[in-house]
């Protein structure tokens, strides 16, 4: 079975949503920190950023400059 570029998109997004899910869910049972020293924590802070800018990423437009014809 083949599968097509949209398909693969589609999937890699679906996939982001969940992980990002399942982080926030993690962050939300976790107790609270000591601000700042907290680097389990921090970690998944992080781990949420990445997902979130990897979301806009996969679905940001992109602008493929072409050269103008004389």
């Amino acid at each position: 079975m083949s599968t097509t570029y949209s398909e693969c998109m589609v999937l890699a997004r679906v996939e982001l949503e969940v992980a990002k899910r399942l982080v926030n869910e993690e962050i939300s049972a976790y107790p609270a920190p000591i601000a700042g020293c907290d680097q389990q924590f921090n970690q998944l802070l992080s781990e949420r950023h990445r997902i979130t800018r990897a979301l806009q990423e996969l679905t940001a437009e992109v602008h493929i400059p072409t050269p103008r014809a004389p």
